[in-house]
């Protein structure tokens, strides 16, 4: 025990004169999950659109004013003609155009359908799907409201043809916020990125000076020059937890609504997998620059894309989808949104845990295995 107590003082030490690290550890990931944080939003705010207004009556400008009033819609152009209208939507000054032919307000006031056209850039599919959510959404209210007003007028209590109004309630994202949902994300994919290049450059490191070479002549044992290898390691990891959550809770004010020491035993568990693929780097890496672009380019990458940070893995193919249940990643984002959003307990994240149980072990274990071949 003291033999590894020693070997875990030293690596504080060395670490202690690298002055890089106190950015690497405590800088970096505030600045990432800060930037990543107010970067990584999807909500659509506002919506640049040009009118063709063909009708130009007081029934067709109250119609845009329902879009101006919204709050999302950003009236850019006023244009004449379609040329007009592709050269805008060419050139990105706007999103999408509104049509409104001829004949429009005496349709309304003949009582027949007045169709509208709607035309939109679609190199954004996400995006044009919230806007087209937008436009259906005012284009139904102001129907009903010319259905009320036609009701009223005839003398009318009741609508003839009753209708559904479903009145919905949104749990645990009331605001539909994006941010929320993505930044406990984050702080999963900066736990990561953090502990899996620091735990494989410090021991590539180490071979590239040559003081691994010392350490393997010495009387120390592989597993103890492991487990002092990798303790501190999870130390910072902890740190690093500690302090991406304090910068979720009193910056962007995401609260942890379930268990706060449920979510550091996962974070541990995950630490404990993300250090054995570290280790598992430095075995198979001979500098520091091959050290970081695998992990960068052959663990992270396939990771970030497989485990549901930014794309919903229900929309993958099917054997897409059985990839992804090999990815760490997954169950812990999975146990942080799902802890962190919904307030859920550990009896309800089970699988997941068991999961990340299972991935920390036999990553690591067989990790030691490969470097303390390598010593040998």
């Amino acid at each position: 025990m003291k033999v590894i107590w020693n070997i875990i003082i030293k690596e504080f030490l060395q670490l202690k004169r690298d002055p890089r690290l106190f950015g690497i550890v405590f800088i970096a990931p505030v600045m990432q999950l800060i930037i990543l944080g107010y970067a990584a939003n999807m909500d659509v705010n506002t919506v640049h659109t040009a009118v063709f207004d063909q009708d130009k009556t007081t029934t067709s400008r109250e119609f845009i004013r329902q879009f101006e009033r919204s709050g999302y819609f950003e009236m850019d152009d006023y244009v004449d003609n379609y040329k007009q209208i592709t050269d805008d939507i060419n050139s990105g000054k706007v999103l999408w155009t509104l049509v409104i032919p001829k004949d429009f307000e005496k349709n309304i006031t003949r009582k027949q359908t007045a169709p509208v056209q709607t035309i939109f850039d679609g190199s954004d599919g996400n995006k044009t799907s919230i806007v087209m959510g937008y436009v259906q959404g005012i284009v139904s209210s102001y129907s009903k409201s010319i259905l009320l007003k036609a009701t009223d007028k005839s003398g009318l209590k009741n609508p003839i043809v009753g209708s559904l109004v479903p009145e919905a309630r949104v749990w645990y994202n009331p605001d539909l916020k994006t941010r929320v949902y993505m930044v406990p994300s984050i702080m999963g994919l900066i736990l990561m990125v953090i502990t899996t290049i620091l735990m494989s450059m410090a021991i590539v490191k180490e071979r590239e000076i040559g003081t691994l070479e010392q350490l393997i002549v010495t009387p120390i044992k592989p597993y103890q020059l492991i487990i002092g290898k990798v303790v501190p390691f999870i130390i910072l990891g902890f740190i690093d937890v500690l302090v991406v959550l304090s910068v979720m809770i009193f910056w962007f004010g995401i609260g942890v609504r379930g268990s706060f020491i449920f979510l550091v035993f996962s974070s541990f568990l995950f630490v404990l997998s993300t250090l054995g693929i570290g280790l598992f780097i430095s075995t198979i890496s001979k500098t520091q620059q091959q050290a970081m672009m695998v992990a960068q380019f052959a663990i992270m990458m396939p990771m970030i894309y497989l485990s549901g940070f930014a794309f919903p893995i229900e929309n993958m193919p099917k054997f897409i989808q059985y990839l992804t249940y090999v990815i760490p990643l997954r169950y812990y984002i999975t146990i942080l949104r799902a802890v962190v959003l919904k307030g859920a307990a550990f009896t309800e994240l089970i699988p997941e845990t068991l999961m990340l149980l299972l991935f920390g072990v036999v990553i690591l274990f067989a990790s030691s295995l490969r470097f303390k071949k390598r010593m040998n």
